[in-house]
């Protein structure tokens, strides 16, 4: 009896636990202006920052990540040196910073202080002059100046284009777990509150932007709809050009809500691509890419690979949420690899095939679901992230071309011949013999080097999705994905979550399989 009360009262604490979650409420205002000759950011912002938890807050911990690359004593520049693949990024570079920080809260000022590891110069304390009760809000407001430095890790400039990312003062994620305030890195991704964003950037007219969400300034919206439709309609065609008479300053405005975070792109070079993808549901959403002007440029395609990977990702797991998608071709210098944001991503990867060019392209928009809409920590358990991604990237490659991008052209041709179902068996089968030695369940910043978080946070972790679905079925898997997403869209689910509505899919325990994510060395026999 005894023992039927303990787990009727497990029972009790879990649905209490599940029934009173709750995450931190956000709103951004940012006014930005580019000066693309100093390469600098002149901006302002107000943060409504709501206490949803049960805690009362004395400081909320801010990530000021373009002091990362300040200095070479600063934690992303000890993670490059201290990698071989990734120490070349750091040859003839040029540094970053942000300054002018001036903080106030409900128009006091406000004191900050440094984080106590001294690497850790890209993470402050703001001290709040009263406490933050639970439900109540605060307004945070701030100037602040960046110094964008030359593109090698995500946020920079380079050939005329500009990545504006990780660019302003940002609270840490506060959540059932505590603060999660971190060091940016450049293998180890991130971990945002949803908020909502009103951006207005201010530029040279004759830039053209992508950023996170919707471009509300019509005229320029319009204007990029009616390019972007003929260019899409008229592939092999010279395409039209955006142009503008205006030779002095515009300002574009931008709004998104339910997103972790914002980031922007800019470069005069741009072409534009526009047309709408329907979803099943009968959703339609607006899809953009912009890219350089190249003879017989793999991307005059771009549209469709970011149309495709809508609507598959959507299919496989949820529809798409938001009222835009959108994919920017990045510069020359690719040494940083693409990178995504929530409704834009960037590629950086050589277009020399276009099954290579539309696989890179539906996994930067998968991040969509797999960073975006399942907002999971990244920085501790990357397999939740990348790990499904890279899984459904795999059965979009395998569906579309009977190609795999791990392989490349080492895929012999007679597997093309294969179903999709036998190709993928003999895809998987190959890759557990890559050495992957840590577990999946590694934080980022616990790997060794950039390789063992690639294969082990890429590829181990696909396998183990793949295991799964060999021990029940596809159908199956995607039901669970469904229900992990209704349950979970614009939320922060743990490995927990995702296992309970896997279970709750499958209709028994998983801990066996589950269990596996702990599993040191490779999955071969």
């Amino acid at each position: 009896m005894k023992k039927i009360l303990l787990v009727l009262l497990m029972l009790q604490v879990k649905a209490f636990a599940q029934n009173n979650y709750w995450q931190q409420q956000l709103s951004y205002s940012i006014d930005v202006a580019l000066n693309d000759k100093a390469k600098t950011l002149t901006a302002s912002e107000t943060i409504v920052y709501r206490n949803n938890s049960p805690e009362t807050l004395d400081f909320i911990w801010f990530h000021i990540w373009p002091n990362a690359y300040r200095d070479s004593t600063t934690a992303l520049f000890e993670q490059l040196r201290n990698d071989t693949d990734r120490k070349k990024k750091l040859e003839k570079i040029s540094y970053g910073s942000i300054n002018g920080l001036a903080f106030k809260v409900n128009g006091k000022t406000a004191v900050t202080q440094p984080h106590p590891n001294p690497q850790y110069i890209d993470i402050i304390k703001l001290l709040l002059p009263q406490p933050l009760k639970p439900g109540d809000s605060v307004s945070i407001s701030t100037p602040f100046n960046v110094q964008l430095p030359s593109y090698f890790s995500r946020s920079g400039f380079a050939d005329g284009e500009f990545m504006v990312c990780q660019w302003y003062p940002k609270p840490a994620v506060y959540d059932r777990l505590g603060w999660h305030e971190f060091p940016y890195l450049d293998y180890g991704e991130f971990y945002g509150e949803y908020a909502s964003y009103k951006v207005n950037i201010s530029l040279p007219a004759d830039y053209v932007v992508g950023a996170t969400g919707v471009l509300q300034t019509k005229s320029e919206l319009d204007l990029y709809k009616s390019i972007g439709a003929k260019n899409a309609a008229n592939r092999l065609s010279k395409p039209q050009r955006y142009a503008t008479t205006n030779k002095g300053v515009k300002t574009l405005n931008y709004f998104q809500d339910n997103v972790p975070d914002f980031a922007w792109f800019a470069d005069k070079d741009f072409v534009i691509q526009y047309d709408t993808v329907q979803l099943k549901s009968g959703k339609v959403v607006d899809a953009f890419t912009y890219y350089h002007d190249k003879d017989s440029s793999l991307w005059n395609y771009s549209i469709d690979y970011v149309k495709d990977g809508t609507r598959h990702y959507s299919n496989w797991i949820g529809d798409y949420a938001y009222p835009v998608v959108q994919a920017i071709e990045g510069p020359k210098n690719n040494s940083s690899g693409g990178m995504e944001y929530p409704t834009i991503t960037l590629i950086t990867s050589p277009d020399a095939k276009k099954e290579t060019l539309d696989a890179v392209i539906a996994h930067e928009v998968g991040h969509n679901w797999f960073m975006a809409m399942l907002g999971s920590n990244e920085r501790e358990h990357t397999w939740q992230d990348e790990g499904m991604n890279s899984y459904f990237q795999f059965r979009y490659e395998a569906e579309k071309y009977r190609a795999n991008s791990i392989f490349g052209t080492a895929v012999p041709p007679e597997l093309k011949k294969k179903s999709e179902d036998d190709f993928l068996g003999i895809i998987y089968n190959a890759m557990t013999s890559i050495p992957m030695e840590p577990a999946i369940e590694t934080p980022a910043y616990k790997f060794a080097n950039s390789n063992d978080y690639s294969t082990v946070s890429y590829l181990k972790a696909a396998i183990w999705m793949y295991i799964i679905e060999s021990s029940t079925s596809r159908e199956t898997v995607d039901k669970a994905f469904h229900n992990y997403f209704d349950k979970w869209k614009f939320k922060h689910p743990q490995p927990e979550d995702m296992k309970a509505a896997f279970e709750e899919t499958v209709g028994k325990k998983l801990d066996g399989l589950f269990g596996l994510l702990n599993k040191v060395g490779g999955f071969g026999k």
